[in-house]
């Protein structure tokens, strides 16, 4: 199974590139399951103009946009992070998931945000538009609140995770559901395929 982590900003100076780390850190003790990053950094993609990816599924004529959706589409499950701009997540995140469809489709979604309110606000968005990408979004998420958000900001080394200490629990929690849930549909998946 592969798991994708999807970086959802990539304005400058952005936190998540720490939030990433911390993450991917600690599912190097998960066994028999692959986590990747995927940057939007990495996917520079043109602000959304073209047909309804719901009634044209892995038809583009962008090669960004293709690679994009070829890029998720190996994903069995995902993991967003998110930061909280103005109330909701961000615009380029948002631009990613207008692009595709078919790629999303069945698998489940976690979330880990930051922000004022750990982020909780931009969660909620992106869980009504996983809906509709018929994923499954799951109850549990991680919520990263300004208690641990402006000091893990402040540090020097962005590599150092032990600030993020007290927010492990909720991150073993919601991988070990996302797992269980990716493992269920990956089976449901590859039943009806056949």
């Amino acid at each position: 199974m592969l798991i994708q982590v999807i970086n959802g900003t990539t304005r400058e100076g952005r936190f998540s590139e720490r939030i990433a780390h911390w993450v991917l850190d600690f599912a190097r003790q998960y066994e028999g399951v692959a986590f990747e990053l995927v940057d939007l950094r990495d996917h520079p993609l043109p602000f959304f103009d073209g047909a309804a990816p719901m009634w044209t599924p892995r038809q583009y004529t962008d090669e960004a946009v293709a690679r994009f959706g070829r890029t998720v589409d190996r994903a069995d499950g995902y993991i967003f992070l998110t930061a909280e701009y103005n109330h909701g997540y961000s615009a380029v995140l948002k631009n990613a998931l207008d692009w595709t469809y078919a790629e999303w489709h069945r698998k489940p979604a976690g979330f880990v945000g930051w922000g004022g309110v750990g982020g909780a606000r931009a969660i909620e968005q992106l869980r009504q538009v996983t809906v509709e990408f018929e994923m499954a979004p799951l109850r549990h998420a991680v919520h990263i609140a300004p208690e641990i958000y402006l000091p893990a900001r402040d540090q020097a080394d962005p590599t150092d995770t032990a600030v993020f200490a007290p927010a492990e629990p909720f991150l073993k929690l919601l991988t070990d559901d996302l797992l269980w849930w990716t493992g269920a549909l990956h089976a449901a998946r590859t039943r009806d395929a056949s």
